[in-house]
């Protein structure tokens, strides 16, 4: 089994900063990629950014420019850094990682944005 946490979430202003970590732990393989989605409230969950285990990304366009996904292959640990956050980011965003043809979630995280 895999456990994901996920931390870093809160509420900050339009234009702000965050950066979310999300932590696996249990039995983890040297092959997996890793990454972001959000749900916000009424709509469908969406990616945001994955990342592969060579660090080949992709990044929803939306978020593009202003997001980066980052990951520390020692610690199983990915990270999103969010920049310039807007309204329209507000979510909950999930970290997931995919291996051995499964999907695994984390809990998720509330990311306000909100002046």
């Amino acid at each position: 089994q895999v456990q994901l946490v996920e931390s870093g979430g809160g509420l900050v202003q339009p234009g702000g900063s965050l950066r979310l970590s999300c932590a696996a732990s249990g039995r983890i393989f040297s092959i997996y990629s890793t990454g972001w989605y959000r749900q916000a409230p009424g709509k469908q969950r969406e990616l945001v950014a994955v990342i592969s285990n060579v660090g080949i990304t992709n990044v929803a366009s939306s978020v593009s420019g202003r997001f980066t996904i980052s990951r520390d292959n020692a610690q199983n640990t990915v990270y999103l850094q969010m920049n310039n956050l807007n309204h329209e980011d507000t979510a909950v965003y999930y970290c997931n990682l995919d291996q051995d043809f499964k999907r695994y979630w984390g809990q998720g995280t509330q990311v306000t944005v909100s002046s």
